[in-house]
C-alpha cells in the first residue's frame, strides 16, 4: 500500500476509534436498553452509534475504500481498500456492565491485512499497528514474549464452545497440562496481553473476522503468529484463532492438528 495512504488511514482510524470512544463512555455512564439481533446476539444504541461514528471519520479520510461494519454491513464492494469495523466488539459485557469491550477498526488491501487499532475506552488501553511499523500501545512499542516452551507458557482461551465437541478437545486438555497456567481473559484483552509479551497463547474456535482483524495485525507485528487453529491465514471467513510467539504456537499446532 501506498505509504501516505498508510499514513493517512492509520490517522482515521484511530480518530475513528476516539470518536467511538465517546459514544460509548456516553451510553456506559446512563445506561441503555437492549434489543435481540436476528441470531440471539444482543445490540444497542451504542453500538449503532459508534458505527455512525467510525464511518463518517473513515469515509471523509478514505472515500474510495469499502466499508464493511458489524451493524449496517457492507458499504461498496469487496477487495481493494475494505475496512473492517466491530464499533463494541463484546455487547454482552457492556450490557451487563463488565469492561471487557473494545472497539475494532482494520483494513484490508486486497487480501492482506495491513492496518489495525483495537480501543477499549472503559478499560482504558488503545493499540495500533500498521505493517511494518510495529505494535504500539498508547505510544509505547511492545512486543510478544520469547517464551519458548510449553512449560512456561501462559495460555488464555476465548470462546470455545465449538471445540468442545472437536476431536481436538482432547488435545487442547494436554496442552494446557503441560503449560505453566491458563486463564480466560477473552475479548480483545488476551490479544493485548499477548502482544505485550504477558501472556504467550490464545486460542479462540467462535469468533467472525470483524472480532479479530485489528488484533491480528497488532500481534503480527509484536512478533507473533496469528492463524486460524488449523494454522491457515485469516479470511473474511475465518472463525477460529490461534494465536501466540512463534514457538509456542509451532507447538501448540502441531498438537492440535486434526
Amino acid at each position: 500500500m501506498n505509504p501516505d495512504i498508510a499514513a493517512t488511514a492509520l490517522v482515521a482510524a484511530r480518530e475513528a476509534a476516539a470518536a467511538a470512544a465517546e459514544v460509548i463512555r456516553h451510553y456506559w455512564r446512563r445506561g441503555v436498553e437492549v434489543e435481540l439481533k436476528s441470531d440471539a446476539t444482543p445490540v444497542t444504541i451504542a453500538d449503532r452509534e459508534a458505527e455512525q461514528a467510525i464511518r463518517r471519520v473513515l469515509q471523509a479520510a478514505l472515500p474510495k475504500a469499502s466499508i464493511y461494519g458489524e451493524e449496517f454491513g457492507l458499504d461498496g464492494e469487496r477487495g481493494g481498500l475494505l475496512w473492517l469495523v466491530d464499533p463494541l466488539d463484546g455487547t454482552k459485557s457492556f450490557v451487563r456492565r463488565t469492561p471487557f469491550f473494545s472497539t475494532q477498526i482494520a483494513l484490508m488491501d486486497g487480501d492482506e491485512l495491513v492496518l489495525g487499532v483495537s480501543s477499549a475506552p472503559v478499560y482504558g488501553e488503545t493499540m495500533w499497528a500498521s505493517a511494518g511499523d510495529g505494535a504500539w500501545l498508547d505510544g509505547e512499542r511492545v512486543r510478544v514474549a520469547d517464551t519458548a516452551q510449553m512449560a512456561q507458557a501462559s495460555i488464555s482461551t476465548g470462546n470455545v464452545k465449538t471445540l468442545t465437541g472437536d476431536a481436538r478437545w482432547a488435545a487442547l486438555g494436554a496442552l494446557i497440562r503441560d503449560s505453566n497456567r491458563i486463564r480466560g481473559y477473552g475479548d480483545f484483552c488476551h490479544y493485548h496481553l499477548l502482544a505485550r509479551g504477558s501472556l504467550d497463547l490464545v486460542i479462540e474456535s467462535d469468533v467472525n473476522i470483524l472480532d479479530i482483524a485489528a488484533l491480528a495485525v497488532i500481534v503480527r507485528e509484536a512478533g507473533g503468529v496469528f492463524t486460524d487453529l488449523d494454522g491457515a491465514p485469516l479470511t473474511l471467513d475465518t472463525r477460529s484463532v490461534l494465536a501466540g510467539t512463534p514457538a509456542i504456537h509451532a507447538q501448540a499446532l502441531q498438537r492440535l492438528r486434526r
